[in-house]
C-alpha cells in the first residue's frame, strides 16, 4: 500500500489527534501532556523511543526491514505553542487563555506521528529513521537542548 493510501485511512484519527493537541497547547519545555501523547502513540506502534530528551522532547527510532546501507535520516517536528490568546470559535479552540498553537506545531507533531504510523506498519525501507519531537522551538533553543551531550540529551529509553 502506498503511503498516500495508508494515510487516507488514518485521516480521521490524525485529524482528531491534531485537534486535541490544538486544544491543549503547552509552552516551551512545558510540553508534558504532548510528550505523553507522543509516547503513548509510539508505545501503541511498538516503536522504540527516548523521552525526556532536551527536557520534554521525544526521539523515536524506527529500523527498516534491512540495514544494508547503514543509512539514517532524521525527521523533526516541534511541539510547543505560543504565549498568545486564541480568538477562534471552533470546537477545538485552545482551552487555555494566553496559549495557542499559532504556528502549526500541533500539525507538525501530528504529521510526524502519521509518518511513524506508516513507517512502523511497513518498515519497508533500508536503514533507520529517527523521529525527533522537539520541545521549546519558540525562543527556548529546544534544538540546542536536544543536541547537548549528557543525560538530558539521552532521556529515558522505552
Amino acid at each position: 500500500m502506498s503511503p498516500i493510501d495508508y494515510l487516507r485511512g488514518e485521516h480521521s484519527a490524525l485529524t482528531e489527534l491534531r485537534r486535541d493537541l490544538h486544544a491543549h497547547p503547552e509552552l516551551g519545555f512545558e510540553e508534558h501532556r504532548t510528550a505523553q501523547i507522543v509516547a503513548a502513540e509510539l508505545d501503541r506502534l511498538y516503536v522504540e523511543y527516548h523521552s525526556g530528551v532536551g527536557r520534554t522532547g521525544v526521539v523515536a527510532v524506527i529500523r527498516g526491514q534491512r540495514n544494508d546501507s547503514g543509512r539514517a535520516v532524521g525527521l523533526r517536528a516541534d511541539m510547543d505553542a505560543l504565549p498568545m490568546h486564541e480568538e477562534n470559535e471552533f470546537a477545538h479552540v485552545s482551552r487555555f487563555k494566553g496559549r495557542m498553537h499559532g504556528c502549526g506545531h500541533d500539525g507538525h507533531t501530528t504529521m510526524l506521528l502519521g509518518a511513524a504510523r506508516y513507517l512502523a506498519s511497513t518498515r519497508n525501507f533500508d536503514g533507520t529513521v529517527y523521529l525527533i519531537f522537539q520541545p521549546g522551538e519558540e525562543g527556548f533553543a529546544g534544538g540546542k537542548a536536544i543536541c547537548r551531550p549528557g543525560p538530558s540529551r539521552c532521556g529515558r529509553a522505552r
